[in-house]
Order: C-alpha cells, then sequence, then structure tokens
C-alpha cells in the first residue's frame, strides 16, 4: 500500500516508517523539516511540507492509500491548536482527494477514570487540542481509527493489547514500536473502522 505518514519526524512516527518499510509498503514522510530523516530506501519518499496548510496535503495525499497522523504537542503545558488545525486541514485535503483510511494517534488519558482525569488536569492544555482533534477526525465521515495509547516508552518490542472504545485493563505504558504496529496492522487487517481503540502492553 502508499501511506502517507503526518508526524514522521516524531518518534512514533518514525517507528511507522520504519516498519512500513519491511512490511513492502511505499511511504510518503511529510514533514517540516525533512533534514531530520536519515533513512534511504527506494520505497521512502520524503515531502517538505505544513501539516496546517490543506493546499498542500491535498497534493501530496493524492494517490495514497491511507494517511497516519502521529504528532504531538512541542510544549506538553503551553495553549495549542496544533492537532485540532492539522486534523482539519488533513481531513479536508483527504475528502478532496478521495483518500478515505485515516489512523490518528490520541492519548488514552481520554478515558474515564480518577488517574486519567488526574493526567488530563496536569496536561489539560494539550488534552484539549488532543479532544478536540479526536472531534474532528470523529465528524469528517473518513474511514478513520483512533489510537489511545497510555504512557509512551522507548522498549524493543511491537506487542501490545487492544480493546475498541475502551483501555485495556492495568495499561499503563506502551512502546512507541507497540503502537506503530498496531496502526500498521489496523491498515492490514482492515479493523476498527470508525472506532477509539486503547491499546496497552
Amino acid at each position: 500500500m502508499k501511506l502517507f505518514v503526518i508526524g514522521a519526524t516524531g518518534r512514533t512516527g518514525q517507528e511507522i516508517v520504519e516498519q512500513a518499510l519491511p512490511r513492502g509498503h511505499e511511504v510518503t514522510a511529510f514533514v517540516r523539516s525533512p533534514e531530520k530523516i536519515t533513512s534511504r530506501n527506494e520505497r521512502l519518499t520524503v515531502l517538505k511540507g505544513d501539516t496546517m496548510d490543506e493546499n498542500q496535503l491535498f497534493e501530496a495525499i493524492q494517490n495514497h492509500d491511507a494517511v497516519f497522523s502521529t504528532l504531538g504537542p512541542r510544549e506538553v503545558f503551553k495553549p495549542s491548536s496544533l492537532l485540532h488545525d492539522s486534523a482539519l486541514a488533513t481531513t479536508r485535503a483527504m475528502k478532496h482527494s478521495g483518500v478515505k483510511r485515516l489512523l490518528v494517534l490520541s492519548a488514552a488519558a481520554h478515558f474515564p477514570g480518577i488517574p486519567n482525569r488526574i493526567v488530563s488536569f496536569i496536561l489539560r492544555n494539550h488534552m484539549r487540542d488532543s479532544l478536540r482533534m479526536e472531534d474532528v477526525v470523529k465528524g469528517s465521515g473518513l474511514d478513520w481509527t483512533i489510537a489511545r495509547p497510555p504512557r509512551l516508552t522507548q522498549g524493543n518490542y511491537t506487542t501490545y493489547r487492544s480493546r475498541e472504545g475502551a483501555a485495556p485493563k492495568m495499561g499503563f505504558s506502551l512502546a512507541r514500536k507497540a503502537v506503530a504496529a498496531f496502526m500498521l496492522d489496523a491498515i492490514e487487517q482492515k479493523k476498527h473502522f470508525q472506532k477509539i481503540v486503547g491499546i496497552a502492553k
């Protein structure tokens, strides 16, 4: 498949690119700073662009099978609309270009529960933006999947547990490699259409 990755220079985005290529996919990395991508592969295309520019996204997204967005905040404690604005531009560009499949990285802190409420309060600016992003995605009419992992780590494993509409029990962390594996599996297995999915170790 031809995959389009927004946020490909981030730690989770890098994992998606690195795992997608050995699986045989063609990958387009859409990034602000192309020089940060040092991988070289005949099936990897690196495009410079603004994730909040609908026209740039429209030009770049055409003829792809699926779009991944793994954007995260640059500063979690400051007010930001990065995730919301990018989601708006991305979903509009996808609808205009006819690409239907979208996978988005969100956060398990949006699930109910006291620990999640504490995290949501501490990171309230980021969580507010993340929730607004989810609303845009859910209202887009696209074939979306929202992945909600807990605290992300640099663990060296790709296994995960997943649960539609809720967090897996006792799931407190997850390796970025495993998040990438889940998102690629969802694409390849054609699963979790228009679902929020909790994932954990």
